[in-house]
């Protein structure tokens, strides 16, 4: 690449722009901070990186990050297995995790139904949900969504799914606003939105 004019720096500067919420002027400041670095940070944040690629993996129960078949939460034998709290992806479960509010289960769908975008159920960890359902103790599936019209749709999928279930549907309170995502919410607005989460009525 350095044939081409671009040295090393800006090679670095243009990998870091990729990264989502980072532009191109956050992405110089963070090359320049790195380039100023001792040798022993840079190999420890290489080293950081290799490790998050190659010693992890998805949970096989709830498709959280996890190093072994069974992420840290789904070991966790103090967590409430009768309640499943669903969420889009990772991030929303980190930011869940932070609020300390919950202490129940958790499924990561991997997104939200959303045709246009040529995202189907089937694409989704929507049927691993309804065999959780069935197959374990849970009492109570909290569907925390990011509020778009995409996850209303995904909601109401979900729910006639699981109308005929021994099961209670509940969302997250209407504090959270629309097109919000919870990873940039504070703790504060999410906790309160779990706990005073919403009962969704099957006959939706």
């Amino acid at each position: 690449m350095r044939e081409l004019g671009i040295s090393v720096l800006d090679e670095l500067i243009g990998q870091l722009a990729r990264l989502p919420g980072i532009g191109q002027k956050t992405a110089q400041r963070l090359a320049i901070f790195i380039l100023k670095s001792s040798d022993g940070y840079a190999q420890e944040l290489a080293q950081a990186i290799l490790n998050v690629k190659q010693k992890t993996r998805l949970c096989k129960r709830c498709f959280n990050v996890a190093e072994d078949e069974l992420c840290a939460i789904c070991s966790d034998p103090r967590r409430d297995t009768h309640k499943i709290c669903v969420v889009e992806d990772i991030v929303d479960v980190l930011a869940i995790e932070e609020t300390h509010t919950y202490r129940g289960l958790y499924h990561v769908l991997g997104g939200v139904i959303s045709p246009l975008a040529g995202v189907n159920p089937e694409d989704l960890n929507i049927r691993s949900l309804i065999e959780r359902v069935k197959n374990e103790p849970i009492e109570e599936v909290i569907l925390a969504l990011n509020p778009s019209t995409e996850a209303e749709t995904t909601i109401i999928y979900i729910t006639k799914l699981l109308k005929d279930m021994e099961v209670q549907i509940s969302r997250l309170a209407s504090g959270v606003p629309m097109g919000a995502h919870l990873e940039y919410l504070d703790g504060a607005t999410i906790g309160m939105a779990i706990q005073s989460r919403q009962k969704i009525s099957k006959d939706t």
